[in-house]
């Protein structure tokens, strides 16, 4: 058995057997243990296996139950030992997670794991509601954590993937990060501890940054085709500071409900926008919506987003947080309206507005929705916000201009 505790006024400690018999008994024994100190005890099995329990009715064991993946027939149900390990591991943990919510929810959270070695994969479930401290970063919530930490079962195959790449590590030479030391000085000064590392970025072409490299304009390899000459041409219109920049990138995909209130938060704000909405997402926009924000509005399947950030006709940038985009925005000095989606872009979002201080999160609400009304006012505050800024150092240049008179 192996134990994992959270702080809490009142002690509740869920056990987790493997389920199998011999090993639910000895631990089913130690929660009575706990429950005689008058610790509030609940013993979680498979939803299978609690068809088939007989317990005493008088126990002050409390019983819940989780997935395997196999509720009918259990491990008989599965098509081999390693297909039902596997479900055991990836449906189990979702909805494991979602007992310690159910728990929340009622007043009655989880304070303490005690799991059986067989199911390591219990230590890795956030506990919700709580702070999360790691070397050199801030305080982060659960929900400002990586997605695929706080929800190990919404993408298995990702999961992987990004963890398999420390599998090695320690082989390799160096490790060389896309960030600079400036931006993350304390957690590069950390990772250094680990491995022999350097930081190489920001990468981006030279042109937008030292001039090192002649003609080094672009990234030079692009999967979609950018409509330049339409971008560029509509935002040459356009009054300095004025336009709201919208790209979620070449990878994310958004909920319909979450593209129509993106979609009438923007024309909302009232302001010029130039949105760029992948071809195979078109079908997401509201009814009407291209006809009805015509004036004010340009909608692209792909831009130079480097030429368009670079453009000073943009006031702010509503991005879904990828890194790439992320470093391209602090690195020409745009404002951004934070959007995360998955992966590491909560915590991205995290540092815009709490750490760098270089825009402010749309917060979504309990399905995962940013409202209108959030993506409305979040882009007029980071516009006045710009607006402000601007004013305030062209006063400043004046000054220092008199004074040098």
């Amino acid at each position: 058995m192996e134990l994992a505790m959270r702080a809490c006024s009142k002690a509740h400690v869920l056990i987790i057997p493997y389920p199998i018999q011999g090993h639910i008994n000895p631990m089913l024994q130690f929660a009575k243990r706990l429950a005689s100190k008058g610790v509030k005890t609940t013993l979680a099995t498979t939803i299978y296996l609690s068809k088939s329990m007989h317990t005493d009715p008088a126990s002050s064991i409390a019983i819940e139950t989780i997935s395997d993946g196999y509720d009918e027939g259990g491990f008989l149900q599965a098509e081999s030992p390693e297909a039902y390990l596997a479900s055991l591991k990836f449906v189990g943990s979702e909805t494991m997670a979602m007992l310690i919510k159910k728990f929340d929810s009622v007043g009655q959270p989880v304070t303490g794991l005690v799991y059986d070695g067989f199911l390591p994969w219990v230590l890795d479930l956030p506990f919700s509601g709580h702070d999360v401290s790691l070397p050199e970063l801030p305080q982060l919530q659960v929900s400002e954590t990586p997605s695929l930490v706080y929800d190990m079962g919404e993408n298995p195959a990702a999961f992987d993937l990004l963890v398999n790449q420390f599998s090695n590590i320690n082989d390799a030479d160096w490790v060389l990060f896309t960030t600079f030391y400036k931006l993350e000085e304390k957690v590069v000064e950390w990772m250094a501890k680990l491995w022999k590392m350097g930081t190489i970025g920001p990468t981006l072409p030279s042109m937008y940054l030292d001039k090192r490299l002649d003609d080094d304009k672009d990234y030079g390899i692009s999967l979609f085709k950018p409509k330049t000459s339409a971008c560029m041409s509509w935002l040459n219109d356009k009054p300095s500071g004025s336009v709201v920049y919208v790209s979620f990138g070449s990878i994310a995909v958004l909920k319909q409900d979450q593209m129509g209130e993106l979609a009438w938060g923007l024309k909302g704000s009232n302001c010029y926008f130039l949105w760029v909405v992948r071809e195979s997402e078109e079908t997401k926009l509201p009814k009407n919506f291209i006809e009805e924000t015509s004036e004010k509005g340009l909608l692209v399947n792909w831009c130079p987003q480097l030429e368009v950030l670079a453009h000073e006709s943009i006031g702010c940038f509503v991005t879904h947080c990828g890194f790439n985009s992320i470093l391209e925005a602090l690195s020409l000095g745009v404002a951004m309206v934070a959007m995360p989606q998955w992966t590491d872009q909560p915590t991205n979002a995290k540092y815009v507005e709490d750490v760098w201080g270089t825009g402010m999160r749309a917060l979504s609400d309990e399905k995962g929705i940013v409202g209108r009304q959030v993506v409305e006012k979040c882009i007029k505050e980071v516009i006045r916000r710009e607006g402000e800024k601007d004013e305030r150092e062209c006063k400043e240049m004046e000054e220092i201009g008199h004074r040098g008179r």
